[in-house]
Parts: structure tokens; sequence; C-alpha cells
């Protein structure tokens, strides 16, 4: 809700705001970075896209992605593809208005070849906390079913679940 001239409002999602907001200090990157993990192992391509601004700008691989419809149409693709996924992030850098993660995750075909992917992303901000770009260089892994290291149930992992540095990653 915002207050406006004929009283309050509910905004839309082009308006809202996605706390943290820039200027970003450790804890509330740290925080950003927990909560977009969060939204990517939903793998709900429409709930992820709110996190991104309308004219988002992104780069996954050699794709290059622009706009929430089209970032929507990517993530349900991937998601087709890559079954089973599970995902760490964890805060590599940060400024102002922009983060930077490592990550790793891991993932079936649906042939059952697992897969542990490895990457970083450089993440940039508006002032609403919307991610305006977004810039991802990912290597993927054979991996044998027996060498999964993320196997909580689908969703949020627990804090009590090793991170990457933990890890070895």
């Amino acid at each position: 809700m915002r207050l406006c001239a004929h009283g309050w409002r509910t905004l839309n999602d082009d308006e809202a705001q996605r706390p943290p907001l820039p200027p970003f200090t450790f804890e509330s990157a740290v925080e950003k970075v927990r909560l977009a993990e969060d939204g990517w192992n939903s793998r709900n391509p429409a709930r992820v896209a709110l996190s991104y601004t309308i004219d988002s700008q992104w780069r996954d691989r050699a794709e290059f992605v622009s706009g929430r419809e089209a970032i929507v149409t990517f993530l349900s693709a991937k998601w087709r593809r890559e079954l089973d996924y599970r995902l760490i992030k964890e805060l590599w850098a940060l400024s102002d208005n922009r983060i930077a993660v490592r990550f790793a995750y891991e993932w079936h075909d649906d042939s059952g070849n697992w897969f542990r992917s490895f990457g970083n992303e450089n993440w940039e901000f508006d002032d609403s906390g919307l991610m305006r770009k977004r810039y991802a260089c990912i290597n993927d892994l054979a991996i044998r079913a027996d060498d999964r290291c993320f196997q909580w149930p689908l969703g949020r992992w627990s804090n009590d679940h090793p991170g990457l540095s933990e890890l070895g990653f």
C-alpha cells in the first residue's frame, strides 16, 4: 500500500519495492542473496520474475534475455529441462547497488543424468530493490547420483545445511 493524493492504494507489480533496498550493507546484501535463492528454489517463474524490473536485462550463459515476460519464458524452459533443481548462493562482493554472488546448483535431465552447475552472477538493482541487470556465467559438471550434496526436500534449504564454503565449493 502507498499513500497517494486520494488515500491508500495497492501498488501494482511495477511499483512494488523488493527490500532490502540499496545502498546495501553486508547484512542487507546477505539477506538479498538469500531471498533471491529462495525465489529460485521455488522454481516458480512468475514469482521469480517479480524481483526484476519490467525491462531487466540478463545474460545467462550465452543467452540474452530482456524483460519480465522473457524471464518467465526463459525460467519455464530452464526448469522443464533442469529437474529437481536445488540451489545455494553465497555473497561474494557488494557495492551501493550491486551484488556479486557465486552459486552452485544440482539437477538432473529427463534421462536421469545428474549435474552440478557452478557459476557467478553480477547483479545491479534500482532504487526499489528490483534487479535491473543480471549477468551469469555457468559451468556444468556431470556427477553420479550418489555424489549429490544438495538433497534437502525441494524448496528452501535449511540454515542447518552446509553452504558453498562449508562444502568446499
